[in-house]
């Protein structure tokens, strides 16, 4: 299957079930008083986003039961031991953790963009922004105590969004770490992309399986299926974050460099000699020209830096389409393997 097709058919399911998150968006996260925090809170989920990850969990779901896409309410989702499940509450519950990351990421990092709109902290206010966040989080949780799973299942799946959250920050913790660190590893850095992003994909694949009492092996590869693509999807983000138009990327194309953030990039750079930390001469993103980064960008091409990195995408992106063979073959499992191959062959 070409590039181009499979792109064709991630989108369109991306597409057609983006509009059932946004509508449950609405449902469950209405705008209540006190309205300035909600409207905070609302702001980046309400600016768009892609909906990837609860897109990998209405599929799983579909997987699991083995019913044909789009087929089956996923408000009231039969269950294997019988019942049902909203695992729309799931689903959302892991896009609303990944909104309160992005709020509190950007201003950690002061970043002003974020999918082409102001950051929160920056169309609001600081203090505003780390309220939206931490609602956001709590939020979360009572989405996932709400599905409506049995009891054991359910109290799992809410003991691993805990466990998630608590990688997140430590993965975060170790990214604003390895900005002081000049001998950081590459066996360092893909820990650190496990935590703190790979974690939501590994979640977004597995709590469907837990919520709907798939089996322990089912669980696991599902865990891995979403840890080893959520991982390609990071370390893309880096490339696209060298090779993407401002414009068409949502943020500062390079940013990363300013930052002083070590990458799978970065670290294959400094192994071959370059000096990293005079690739740009810029004190902040928004200061940073086209030509500083297109120069930038000439160096680590000369030293196969961008290249390497995309060849590590592509091994963790297919060891993922392996891990779905714990599922039935059906089409909700190969729109899940389209989906680990669309992560790294995005254009932004």
């Amino acid at each position: 299957m070409t590039t181009d097709s499979t792109e064709e058919r991630v989108l369109a399911a991306v597409r057609e079930r983006r509009e059932r998150v946004n509508a449950a968006i609405d449902e469950d996260l209405p705008l209540v008083a006190p309205e300035r925090l909600w409207e905070a809170s609302r702001y980046l989920l309400k600016a768009g986003g892609k909906r990837l990850r609860p897109t990998v969990s209405l599929l799983t779901a579909e997987a699991i039961a083995d019913v044909p896409p789009l087929s089956v309410d996923y408000r009231q989702f039969p269950a294997l031991d019988g019942g049902e499940v909203d695992v729309m509450a799931g689903a959302l519950s892991l896009e609303v953790i990944q909104s309160f990351t992005l709020i509190h990421d950007d201003i950690m990092d002061d970043d002003a963009l974020r999918r082409g709109v102001p950051a929160v902290h920056k169309a609001y206010d600081v203090d505003t922004a780390i309220l939206a966040g931490d609602t956001l989080y709590s939020t979360a949780f009572e989405m996932m105590a709400d599905t409506g799973a049995a009891p054991e299942n359910g109290l799992e799946a809410m003991r691993m969004l805990a466990e998630t959250c608590t990688r997140i920050c430590e993965g975060q913790a170790l990214d604003v770490e390895f900005e002081r660190r000049r001998d950081v590893l590459p066996d360092e850095y893909l820990e650190m992309v496990e935590s703190k992003t790979a974690v939501l994909y590994g979640d977004a694949a597995a709590t469907p399986a837990v919520l709907l009492d798939a089996d322990d092996a089912v669980v696991d590869a599902l865990y891995a299926y979403g840890i080893n693509s959520g991982s390609a999807f990071q370390i893309q983000d880096d490339v696209l974050d060298l090779t993407v138009p401002s414009a068409k990327l949502g943020k500062q194309r390079g940013s990363d460099l300013v930052e002083n953030k070590e990458t799978l990039i970065t670290l294959h750079a400094r192994q071959q000699g370059v000096d990293v930390d005079g690739l740009v001469d810029a004190d902040d993103a928004e200061s940073l020209t086209d030509a500083d980064v297109e120069d930038a960008v000439a160096t680590l091409n000369e030293v196969g830096s961008i290249e390497y990195a995309r060849e590590k995408a592509y091994s963790l992106v297919d060891e993922s389409k392996r891990n779905l063979e714990a599922l039935p073959d059906n089409e909700a499992r190969s729109l899940l393997a389209a989906i680990a191959e669309y992560l790294i062959s995005r254009g932004y």
